[in-house]
């Protein structure tokens, strides 16, 4: 497994986001689909090489059938008190 790029908050991120897809029992490679992307973008965010912005955190959310807003409060309440980006 590659290392990570990126360390502090977006792990936790990272984290939330697998979490999401494997409690929704999606694949990667279905929720590359899913966002128009193929199973590779999926797996290069979820081994944290790439970052996620907004609009993309939006449409994984989307794509897991849940609410961005639930699957945030979820990152929100993974961070300790203290964090770094």
């Amino acid at each position: 497994m590659p290392k990570s790029i990126f360390s502090g908050a977006h792990a936790n991120l990272v984290e939330v986001l697998k979490a999401a897809r494997k409690s929704a029992g999606v694949t990667q490679a279905e929720l590359g689909r899913r966002i128009g992307k193929d199973q590779t973008y999926v797996s290069i965010i979820e081994t944290a090489q790439r970052r996620v912005d907004v609009v993309e955190f939006c449409a994984i959310s989307i794509a897991l059938g849940q609410a961005p807003t639930a699957l945030f409060m979820s990152f929100v309440e993974s961070l300790p008190e203290d964090f770094d980006i």
